[in-house]
């Protein structure tokens, strides 16, 4: 017996690849590394103004003020589409006024994850190639990609998912080796997070549970069992959250705020056609990593699949891509625009930040097939290689703005323009500590610049207090002001208000081309009549932005 158990033991030496030279203290070192990268991108675009131009990331911050402090402040005001864990991570930081109206909140703790996702990742890779220079150069593709850093400095969901992801890719390659317990639970929590991030998450569970079922043999279903049961309780919470505030399980896919109703009746390519969904996420990938990139992902990852440890992570590491193309297909809500194909537009381009992980693969990949000991000059070769097109026009195309800032900064010039406007006439016109009747939504930035905390404002999502302002506003609306958006429910009643009262009267009204009219109003207690040049200057401000 003793023979037979060392001659296994042997066998399985073998097939375990050394973790690298330099053990824990190298990856504390990329750690380090990676935060010190972060903090010079997160302080770079807090400087450039660009930390809260994506609306998604003005949303995720406000979200989670909300939580902490406005009318209602509560679990309930998660929500229902956007899954939990970013929003939660921004809590401690996002009581405080400074870090909620600077942005930081958000950025802070997103510098954090991507720094622990490059780490997860440099981690994985050392373990799998057994070299720190593959596992460097795979890494550093990967945290010095402009969309990266970007990404990565400003309150979006994407750093929790990759750093979800890594994790995932880390713990199970060691599970593979080891199968130890302590991978096991690492690779469940991290799926846990991931499946409180995005629903990118709940589609991995499946494929990672036959993992440890065939990577574990002589306990395959309590491996299985036990993953599951830890993951799986994400969904799990979700629905729940779901079904107790708004009596739906599934409210956040069938759901009026759902990304399928969002686009309901709202054909765009790729919707139905495989083709051309796949068309559109390649397009958005090469804007993301690159030609180049894509060539080395594409050769890499050939090389990778070779080696039977590397199998597994291009597995793992190709099934967000096939989400992807999965959800522009069939699900309804997850179009991609793209500036050179119809209709030219920018539109959730980072999704196709799912290829950044292949190029790092195969980056590490072709790095680690080199000679032993003289793998630090193609790694750093093949850096340069992936990140040249970020660097080919600097003029026209700065790389620390990458096409993801691009995006942001050329969606965000209207509500940009708009809300300025709001908070310049507000500054002057509205006394402390008065209050607003209004929708969340965009709206809500301009409150945050003005610094009025979200307890002074009513919106739709304050109940029963705005449904009882909406059935009976003559009894229940005491706010000094109303900020519209032209046609949204809040002008509803205030147009309703004017039959019994209270009386408001425009103020302001803001015209930017191409947006809503933004419309403010002032609860009357004098004449309407010292408001009337104002709106003449507006109106004429507008004829002149039209012609």
């Amino acid at each position: 017996m003793a023979v037979s158990k060392n001659s296994k033991n042997s066998r399985r030496s073998k097939n375990v690849a050394p973790a690298g030279e330099g053990g824990v203290a190298v990856t504390a070192i990329c750690l380090l590394a990676s935060l010190a990268v972060m903090t010079v991108a997160i302080f770079y675009y807090y400087q450039t103004g660009a930390t809260l131009y994506s609306g998604d990331a003005e949303a995720h911050l406000n979200i989670a003020r909300r939580v902490v402090e406005s009318r209602t402040p509560g679990w309930v005001q998660l929500g229902t589409t956007w899954l939990p864990l970013p929003h939660i991570l921004m809590m401690p930081l996002v009581r405080r006024d400074w870090f909620w109206r600077t942005g930081m909140a958000g950025a802070i703790p997103a510098g954090l994850l991507t720094a622990m996702a490059a780490t997860f990742l440099f981690a994985a890779l050392r373990r799998v190639w057994g070299s720190v220079p593959a596992a460097a150069a795979g890494a550093a593709v990967y945290l010095l990609n402009p969309n990266t850093l970007y990404l990565g400095s400003i309150p979006m969901t994407e750093p929790a998912l990759y750093c979800s992801l890594f994790g995932i890719l880390y713990f199970t390659v060691r599970f593979a080796d080891t199968q130890g317990w302590g991978a096991l639970l690492g690779a469940a929590l991290c799926a846990w997070a991931g499946t409180l991030t995005r629903y990118e998450g709940w589609f991995l569970l499946p494929f990672l549970a036959v993992f440890f079922w065939l990577h574990a043999p002589g306990k395959r279903w309590s491996a299985a069992v036990v993953f599951c049961v830890i993951a799986g309780s994400g969904p799990l919470l979700w629905m729940a959250h779901n079904w107790w505030h708004f009596e739906d399980p599934l409210y956040f896919y069938r759901g009026p705020w759902s990304a399928k109703a969002i686009q309901a009746n709202r054909p765009y390519h790729g919707l139905g056609n495989w083709r051309e969904a796949t068309e559109y996420f390649f397009a958005a990938g090469r804007l993301i990593t690159g030609l180049p990139a894509l060539v080395l992902a594409g050769v890499g990852g050939v090389a990778a699949a070779f080696p039977r440890r590397a199998r597994w992570p291009l597995f793992l590491l190709v099934l967000p891509p096939v989400f992807y193309v999965w959800s522009i297909h069939s699900s309804g809500g997850s179009p991609i625009h793209v500036p050179q194909l119809e209709p030219h537009g920018w539109y959730n381009i980072r999704y196709a930040m799912a290829f950044l992980p292949l190029v790092s693969l195969g980056v590490a990949a072709l790095t680690g097939a080199a000679p032993e000991g003289r793998r630090r000059l193609p790694g750093a070769a093949l850096l340069v290689v992936t990140l040249i097109p970020f660097f080919t026009d600097w003029k026209a195309h700065p790389a620390m703005q990458p096409i993801t800032w691009d995006e942001a900064e050329i969606n965000s010039r209207g509500r940009r323009a708009w809300t300025s406007q709001a908070v310049q006439f507000l500054r002057v016109a509205a006394g402390p500590h008065e209050t607003f009747f209004t929708s969340f939504s965009d709206m809500t930035a301009i409150y945050r610049e003005l610094g009025v905390p979200l307890r002074d404002t009513l919106t739709g999502d304050n109940n029963p207090q705005f449904l009882m302002a909406q059935s009976r506003p003559d009894l229940f609306l005491w706010e000094d002001w109303a900020v519209v958006m032209g046609g949204d429910t809040v002008q509803g009643i205030i147009d309703r208000a004017r039959l019994k009262g209270p009386r408001y009267e425009l103020s302001r009204r803001i015209f930017v081309k191409g947006q809503p009219v933004i419309e403010i109003y002032h609860r009357q207690f004098e004449s309407p009549e010292i408001h009337r040049d104002a709106e003449a200057r507006d109106t004429e401000a507008y004829e002149d932005s039209v012609h």
